[in-house]
Parts: C-alpha cells; structure tokens; sequence
C-alpha cells in the first residue's frame, strides 16, 4: 500500500469515527497571529506545541527557510489577506536553526533536475530569459539575518495596517527553545 493509499484509508477511519471533533475551530485565528515559518517536518507539531498554539489559534505559513523572497509574492498576500480579512493583529517570522536553506546548494538542486528528467534546454531557456535559477534557489548565510530581513520586508510593506507589531524568533528544532531575533 502507497503512503497515499494509506493516507486515505486512515483518512476514511478518522472521518468515521468523529475524531475530528476535537479540532473544530472557525477561519478567523483565536491569538490573533499570523506566522510565517519554514516547512520543515521538524516543526509540525513541535512550533505549535513549543508557542503553546492548539488548532485554530494561528494561521500558520510555512515555506522554505521562512523567507519573504518578493514583497508582492503568495506569502506577503497570505500574511495581508490575514491581517485585513481573517481577523489576525500581529506578525511572527519564526526561522530555526539547522535550516536546510542555509545549506543549500543551488547547483546541486539544478543537477539534480537535470538528473529527474529537467531538459538542459528548458534550464537555458529560463536562463536566457533572465531568469537566475542559482539565485532563486539561494537560502540564506545565517537563519538570523534571513529573520531580521523577512521582518523588515514585512514591517516596511507599504500596505501593511499601521501599529501592525511585526516580530522575529529563531526556534531550536531540537528542543523547542525560541530565541528572539527581533521583537
């Protein structure tokens, strides 16, 4: 059986016997928070267990290294969108130590594209129209300064509402233990 075959046979049993229950909540976050923070499975379900977060009490982004790469991309909207109409007050960036995108080698991600099957010529197309894959796939030297600047971004926005308290965490994927970068 496929993990997604088994995905959706426990799926089935969950929905059958009610345990949902215990996670009905609305769309509008409790602690009126939105955090932006970085999809790594260390973090599942220790940030929220770590900040003292039950279901429904923050809207949670999550990407790679938790960074705001363009002040007008998906996760800037998604932090406005929970800022004007979902009823959060407050911005936290949490980043962690141990960060895959502070290793990350944008070479080796190209090769292996190229390795799955991505054309050469689809890599030189995209690079002729200007497109700079090294630098997209590019993390960041230190999870501290990559807080600092997602937090600026966002501070800075031109449509962020004003008095909007924007604040920056570096989390121990180990233990838990947040540390403040920017409050």
């Amino acid at each position: 059986m496929s993990v997604v075959q088994e995905m959706l046979a426990f799926n089935e049993k969950f929905v059958s016997e009610k345990q949902y229950e215990e996670f009905v909540s609305d769309k509008f976050p409790d602690k009126k928070i939105v955090i932006l923070t970085c999809m790594d499975t260390r973090l599942t379900a220790l940030l929220p267990k770590a900040l003292g977060l039950k279901n429904g009490d923050a809207k949670i982004i999550k990407n790679a290294g938790a960074v705001l790469s363009h002040p007008f991309g998906s996760v800037m909207r998604s932090i406005l969108v929970a800022l004007y109409a979902l009823g959060a007050e407050e911005v936290i960036v949490i980043g962690h130590y141990d960060c895959g995108m502070a290793a990350i080698d944008p070479n080796a991600v190209i090769g292996e594209m190229e390795r799955r099957g991505i054309e050469p010529q689809t890599l030189q197309t995209l690079k002729s129209s200007g497109m700079d894959l090294e630098k997209w796939l590019h993390g960041f030297d230190s999870v501290e300064a990559n807080v600092v600047n997602s937090v600026s971004l966002i501070k800075n926005h031109p449509l962020l509402p004003p008095g909007t308290n924007v604040h920056g965490f570096v989390i121990d994927p180990a233990t838990g233990r947040l540390d403040v970068v920017e409050a």
